[in-house]
């Protein structure tokens, strides 16, 4: 049984275990994401033990698991923010990575967020506004409020998180509880986009704790703390 992490002893590890059988996408398709024998701990507590997980261009994978597993860990690590003790990750294509909490700076408008981004993507400020407009269009976001994202509701400010990870052509998408704030209508939305953005070949890699219906995504994996040996998730 999955035990929260501040009890468990150094020598237990986390594993992968998938719940669903492997995507036709999975079997066929070229990985957008590979990441090998990641391994990752806090001092003398092990968050990640030898955990692999490939994802296919076009696929969905749903991350699920027990606060403290290691699930955004692990996507900080597919994004290259946190660096694994050991493991490698290799990805085809631009990453655009959604973090649980947005990274969004309050003084600034979401115009300001997308000309900041722009640069970075190798887009000018006038193609990462109207591309980013597209995108938020999408989300029904506001565009007509010029307000500074402090002013925002928590469901707007994740619409603009999730606009700047797609901003620029991702190939393969993190996103950790990618849906904070939205009301039931957005959430339904945001799935009817993960189906889309499969259609494109963009591999989706969603952390959630809310999972209706698991015929939403391709393949489920849970990060459990158990005893014993860690578990490869090919």
């Amino acid at each position: 049984m999955p035990v929260s992490a501040e009890t468990v002893p150094p020598a237990d590890r986390i594993r992968a275990r998938r719940l669903t059988a492997p995507s036709k996408a999975a079997a066929s398709g070229q990985p957008a994401l590979q990441a090998l024998g990641i391994c990752k701990a806090y001092g003398n507590r092990r968050v990640l033990e030898n955990l692999s997980l490939t994802v296919a261009a076009g696929e969905a994978v749903a991350i699920i698991g027990e606060n403290g597993a290691g699930k955004s860990t692990l996507m900080r690590i597919c994004a290259g923010l946190t660096t694994p003790d050991a493991g490698s990750v290799g990805v085809s294509g631009r990453v655009g990575y959604c973090p649980q909490e947005p990274g969004l700076f309050d003084l600034l408008s979401a115009d300001e967020h997308l000309e900041m981004f722009a640069p970075a993507l190798g887009l000018s400020r006038q193609q990462a506004i109207r591309e980013g407009h597209g995108l938020l269009a999408e989300f029904a976001f506001p565009l007509a409020q010029r307000a500074q994202c402090r002013h925002l509701s928590g469901g707007s400010r994740q619409k603009l998180n999730l606009a700047l990870a797609l901003l620029g052509g991702a190939r393969i998408l993190l996103l950790d509880e990618p849906y904070q704030g939205f009301d039931h209508g957005a959430y339904v939305s945001f799935w009817e986009h993960v189906a889309r953005w499969k259609g494109e070949g963009i591999g989706v890699v969603v952390v959630t704790h809310l999972l209706a219906d698991q015929a939403l995504v391709d393949r489920v994996v849970e990060l459990e703390i158990a005893c014993g040996p860690a578990a490869e998730e090919q």
